[in-house]
């Protein structure tokens, strides 16, 4: 039932900025930590950054001081603000959406869980 939906790629010279958008849908009950991952040609997915449900963030190094992950509960959409792009920033997207823990019947329940998005598209030229 938990729907992600990744938008707001595209092709941009290096120096550039881009603003990636995740809309969620379906998240009633459960506690979502929210993240951002990438994968590159030929390459293996690798964590950018995370959002958690309080709010805690966490970035990789590779793009700490560069990009900035927030979140806008009401719209239920989370976003990534993506500055000082360089080349290697070049790969596919993709929105994750964690489960962590649910309230049952008035008890806080263990339902770890991850769901994906499709991806979307980011190209940095030199």
């Amino acid at each position: 039932q938990v729907r992600v939906v990744e938008s707001g790629g595209g092709s941009v010279q290096a120096g550039g900025s881009l603003r990636l958008s995740c809309s969620a849908s379906g998240m009633t009950f459960c506690n979502y930590d929210m993240s951002w991952y990438r994968q590159a040609p030929g390459k293996e997915r690798e964590f950018v950054s995370r959002i958690d449900y309080d709010d805690t963030t966490t970035y990789a190094d590779s793009v700490k001081g560069r990009f900035t992950i927030s979140k806008d509960n009401a719209k239920n959409t989370l976003y990534l603000q993506m500055n000082s792009l360089k080349p290697e920033d070049t790969a596919m997207y993709y929105c994750a959406a964690t489960r962590t823990f649910c309230m049952v019947g008035g008890s806080w329940v263990s339902y770890v869980m991850d769901y994906w998005g499709k991806g979307t598209l980011v190209t940095i030229s030199s």
